[in-house]
């Protein structure tokens, strides 16, 4: 843990409240809100609409602190409030005609996160806090790695000992009770840091939240790495720590009492959809049943297709994919790497995407059902994602309807050199079109002429009537145009 980490955790004893979506009328919204809190302390009380008190559900006591869960209602208002002890904090409840909704993803970097100033780091955080000020936000949807948890691999001398070690005594090692302990205090640990930074926290606290989980938030690369690996005792246990902070932080639920947004019942797959007015917002999950074969596993296919048949007649779908479903020709790299030994350690990095060779049956797969339910369902649908550390958009055009892809990444992680994207729009240039008379291809942002923009930006979207626009705040840029989606 770094020292700016350790003192953000030391000087703060109650963090939040946080709020998360849990769908909505034209005449209210359902809201769940995540206080944490030093385990003796005597947390505030919590007020909706002013004066109907709400009383929390305890989730759990973890490494001296307390996590709270608030669960209320709030009438659709543009100024709709609630109370923390003597904070009122105004959240923008009206979802009928008019509505602006934010996408972020990648919330972090890989190395030295925390010891970057607040002020750089969090730049298009202040920005974005500033657009909500001017036209609040109804949602902010987290497209995946909201925390950069590599960090993990240093939390104890065991863990670091064990990836060191030889495939066969890493085989052989058991997940400790120590080795537990260090890795889940350090991933809650982690996300408060991160979600206790002013910038952030600002927006947690105004604008309901929907998130979901990429391989940043367990470790880097997970699920695409080696079988035996994945197998290993302490890779397991360490996901499993993964995945109940990922409850608690992202969706404000324990693993044994999911929220029924949650497709999966019996949580293998903790993907979920959330209705709204005219919209329903979907999002897989494509990291607890991952393997080197397989984007999804068996849960996620089995509920996905039938979660997006039952979606109410009408409604748009914001189809979040937390790795891009339209990219660039990525089987060309693979084969390239495959022929260089020392280069095959980013074997894992290509094999997360959807193009990779290795899922190019299941993309098909994923193409055609989205492709069935927008034209047999006749639903107008927006696939969003993020991942790339790039803006960029794509359109994959079935025999009735334009698809838009929309990219946004990443609101923290560092740009990467302008070269990266040149690369990768060569890449696209040459094309890839998995399934006949149906081509998908990447394009250049509104405004823009390269295919990929090499710097931290967000998305907004706006719907007007039944209109909807997007556009990319770009950093040192500024504002693309109007998309029309």
């Amino acid at each position: 843990m770094t020292s700016i980490e350790a003192n953000t955790i030391i000087d703060q004893h109650l963090f939040g409240p946080f709020l998360f979506a849990r769908g909505g009328t034209a005449q209210s919204v359902k809201l769940a809100a995540l206080v944490v809190a030093d385990e003796n302390r005597e947390i505030p009380e919590f007020r909706a609409n002013g004066t109907d008190v709400i009383a929390p559900k305890k989730l759990a006591n973890l490494y001296g602190r307390t996590y709270w869960r608030f669960e209320f209602e709030l009438p659709a208002n543009r100024a709709a409030t609630y109370c923390f002890g003597n904070e009122t904090y105004e959240v923008c409840t009206d979802l009928g005609k008019d509505l602006r909704i934010g996408f972020v993803s990648c919330n972090g970097q890989e190395d030295g996160d925390l010891d970057r100033p607040l002020e750089d780091r969090n730049a298009l955080w202040i920005d974005l806090g500033k657009e909500h000020a001017k036209q609040p936000f109804s949602l902010l949807l987290h497209g995946g790695d909201q925390i950069y948890a590599d960090g993990v691999w240093e939390c104890h001398p065991d863990i670091i000992a064990w990836e060191k070690a030889r495939r066969r005594e890493r085989a052989a090692t058991e997940f400790s009770d120590v080795m537990r302990d260090a890795v889940f205090k350090f991933y809650l640990d982690h996300y408060l840091a991160i979600y206790g930074q002013p910038q952030i926290s600002h927006m947690l606290k105004h604008v309901p939240s929907l998130m979901i989980w990429d391989d940043h938030d367990i470790f880097d690369g997970w699920g695409s790495h080696k079988k035996w690996f994945q197998s290993t005792a302490v890779a397991k246990g360490m996901f499993d720590c993964a995945r109940t902070a990922f409850c608690l932080m992202q969706l404000c639920c324990m693993p044994d009492e999911l929220p029924d947004m949650v497709m999966d019942r019996e949580g293998k797959s903790l993907g979920w959809r959330v209705d709204f007015p005219g919209m329903s917002i979907i999002s897989p999950d494509l990291r607890s049943e991952r393997t080197p074969g397989d984007v999804m596993g068996p849960n996620g296919w089995r509920d996905l297709p039938q979660t997006l048949e039952t979606v109410p007649e009408g409604n748009r779908i914001f189809l979040m994919s937390s790795v891009p479903v339209i990219g660039p020709r990525l089987s060309l790299v693979e084969m390239v790497l495959h022929l260089f030994p020392k280069a095959q350690k980013y074997e894992d990095d290509l094999r997360d995407q959807w193009q990779s060779r290795w899922h190019r049956r299941e993309w098909c797969r994923f193409l055609e059902l989205i492709e069935k339910i927008a034209n047999e369902r006749d639903h107008e649908i927006t696939l969003l994602s993020g991942e790339i550390h790039v803006a960029t958009r794509g359109t994959f055009e079935t025999p009735g309807k334009t698809i838009h892809q929309l990219v946004a990444s990443g609101i923290s992680h560092t740009a990467p050199p302008a070269a990266f994207a040149r690369v990768l729009g060569l890449l696209a240039w040459i094309g890839d079109h998995p399934l006949p008379d149906r081509p998908t291809k990447l394009r250049s942002l509104p405004g823009r002429k390269g295919t990929y923009c090499a710097a931290r930006n967000y998305l907004t979207l706006l719907r007007k009537d039944t209109n909807w626009t997007a556009n990319w705040h770009l950093e040192g840029i500024g504002w693309t145009p109007d998309l029309s989606v």
